[in-house]
Protein backbone atom coordinates (compact mmCIF):
# COMPACT_ATOMS: atom_id res chain seq x y z
CA UNK A 1 0.00 0.00 0.00
CA UNK A 2 1.33 3.37 -1.12
CA UNK A 3 0.16 6.58 1.12
CA UNK A 4 0.55 7.74 4.58
CA UNK A 5 -2.03 6.33 7.39
CA UNK A 6 -5.41 8.61 8.52
CA UNK A 7 -7.17 8.03 11.67
CA UNK A 8 -10.75 7.16 11.12
CA UNK A 9 -11.63 8.67 14.31
CA UNK A 10 -13.45 11.17 13.12
CA UNK A 11 -13.67 14.81 11.93
CA UNK A 12 -11.96 17.37 14.60
CA UNK A 13 -14.46 20.37 13.10
CA UNK A 14 -18.09 20.93 12.24
CA UNK A 15 -19.67 19.01 9.63
CA UNK A 16 -19.63 20.94 6.36
CA UNK A 17 -22.05 19.21 4.34
CA UNK A 18 -24.11 16.12 5.68
CA UNK A 19 -22.49 12.70 5.15
CA UNK A 20 -23.63 10.49 2.32
CA UNK A 21 -24.10 7.32 1.05
CA UNK A 22 -23.20 6.62 -2.51
CA UNK A 23 -23.27 3.93 -5.30
CA UNK A 24 -21.37 3.93 -8.85
CA UNK A 25 -25.16 5.82 -10.53
CA UNK A 26 -24.85 8.38 -7.73
CA UNK A 27 -20.96 9.86 -8.69
CA UNK A 28 -22.20 12.68 -10.80
CA UNK A 29 -24.28 13.65 -7.50
CA UNK A 30 -20.26 13.46 -5.74
CA UNK A 31 -19.04 15.69 -7.71
CA UNK A 32 -21.89 18.22 -7.75
CA UNK A 33 -21.59 18.15 -3.91
CA UNK A 34 -18.22 18.38 -4.03
CA UNK A 35 -18.06 21.35 -6.26
CA UNK A 36 -20.55 22.92 -4.39
CA UNK A 37 -18.23 22.41 -1.13
CA UNK A 38 -15.32 24.18 -3.31
CA UNK A 39 -17.39 27.03 -4.76
CA UNK A 40 -18.77 28.34 -0.32
CA UNK A 41 -15.12 27.88 0.29
CA UNK A 42 -14.12 30.73 -2.37
CA UNK A 43 -11.95 28.25 -4.54
CA UNK A 44 -10.88 29.59 -7.53
CA UNK A 45 -12.09 27.63 -10.77
CA UNK A 46 -8.64 25.75 -11.11
CA UNK A 47 -8.79 24.72 -7.30
CA UNK A 48 -12.74 23.66 -7.35
CA UNK A 49 -11.50 21.52 -10.81
CA UNK A 50 -8.63 19.84 -9.16
CA UNK A 51 -10.92 19.09 -6.06
CA UNK A 52 -13.68 17.47 -8.01
CA UNK A 53 -11.49 15.04 -10.01
CA UNK A 54 -9.49 14.00 -6.91
CA UNK A 55 -12.82 13.27 -5.09
CA UNK A 56 -14.15 11.17 -8.22
CA UNK A 57 -10.77 9.34 -8.51
CA UNK A 58 -11.16 8.18 -4.84
CA UNK A 59 -14.98 7.68 -5.06
CA UNK A 60 -14.69 5.87 -8.05
CA UNK A 61 -12.38 3.58 -6.40
CA UNK A 62 -14.02 3.09 -3.71
CA UNK A 63 -17.81 1.27 -5.60
CA UNK A 64 -16.26 -0.19 -8.15
CA UNK A 65 -12.66 -1.58 -6.30
CA UNK A 66 -13.90 -1.82 -2.74
CA UNK A 67 -17.21 -1.86 -2.04
CA UNK A 68 -20.94 -1.58 -4.04
CA UNK A 69 -21.47 1.24 -1.53
CA UNK A 70 -18.96 3.95 -0.42
CA UNK A 71 -19.74 6.69 2.60
CA UNK A 72 -18.92 10.29 2.31
CA UNK A 73 -17.85 12.94 5.18
CA UNK A 74 -16.86 16.62 4.86
CA UNK A 75 -15.74 18.96 7.51
CA UNK A 76 -14.08 22.13 7.80
CA UNK A 77 -10.50 22.19 9.69
CA UNK A 78 -9.30 25.59 10.08
CA UNK A 79 -9.62 26.71 6.92
CA UNK A 80 -8.84 23.44 5.10
CA UNK A 81 -12.13 21.25 3.27
CA UNK A 82 -11.48 17.85 4.66
CA UNK A 83 -13.52 15.09 2.46
CA UNK A 84 -13.33 11.45 3.29
CA UNK A 85 -14.41 8.54 1.69
CA UNK A 86 -14.55 4.88 3.25
CA UNK A 87 -15.66 1.76 1.85
CA UNK A 88 -16.18 -1.44 3.25
CA UNK A 89 -13.93 -3.14 0.89
CA UNK A 90 -10.49 -5.17 0.66
CA UNK A 91 -7.52 -3.40 -0.33
CA UNK A 92 -5.97 -4.23 -3.16
CA UNK A 93 -2.24 -3.53 -4.46
CA UNK A 94 -1.80 -0.42 -6.67
CA UNK A 95 -1.31 -0.58 -10.60
CA UNK A 96 1.78 -2.47 -11.99
CA UNK A 97 4.36 -1.29 -13.87
CA UNK A 98 2.84 -0.62 -17.96
CA UNK A 99 -1.15 -0.85 -16.35
CA UNK A 100 -3.90 1.02 -18.39
CA UNK A 101 -5.74 2.25 -15.18
CA UNK A 102 -5.46 1.69 -11.68
CA UNK A 103 -3.67 5.81 -10.74
CA UNK A 104 -6.98 6.98 -8.97
CA UNK A 105 -5.13 7.45 -5.83
CA UNK A 106 -1.94 9.05 -7.43
CA UNK A 107 -4.08 11.34 -9.13
CA UNK A 108 -6.01 12.34 -6.52
CA UNK A 109 -2.47 12.77 -4.60
CA UNK A 110 -1.40 15.19 -7.00
CA UNK A 111 -4.46 17.80 -7.02
CA UNK A 112 -4.65 17.70 -3.18
CA UNK A 113 -2.60 19.37 -0.38
CA UNK A 114 -2.45 16.41 1.41
CA UNK A 115 -3.75 12.02 0.91
CA UNK A 116 -3.39 9.43 3.88
CA UNK A 117 -4.91 5.90 3.37
CA UNK A 118 -5.77 3.47 5.78
CA UNK A 119 -6.60 -0.10 4.86
CA UNK A 120 -7.82 -2.83 7.36
CA UNK A 121 -10.33 -5.39 7.75
CA UNK A 122 -12.80 -2.68 8.35
CA UNK A 123 -12.20 -1.49 5.27
CA UNK A 124 -10.67 1.72 3.24
CA UNK A 125 -10.53 5.30 4.20
CA UNK A 126 -9.23 7.87 2.04
CA UNK A 127 -9.47 11.27 3.60
CA UNK A 128 -7.96 14.03 1.37
CA UNK A 129 -7.01 17.61 2.31
CA UNK A 130 -7.85 21.04 -0.07
CA UNK A 131 -7.45 24.37 1.82
CA UNK A 132 -9.59 27.19 0.82
CA UNK A 133 -8.98 30.16 -0.35
CA UNK A 134 -6.93 32.72 1.91
CA UNK A 135 -7.27 36.09 2.05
Amino acid sequence: MTGRHASTAGPAGPPFGMPITFRLPDLPHVRHLTQKYAWRLGLGEEAVGDLVIAVNEVATNAVTHGAQSGRMRTWLEGTDLVIEIHDDGTWKPGPVPGAVGGMGLWVARQLCADLTVQADAGGSTVVLRFPAKTS
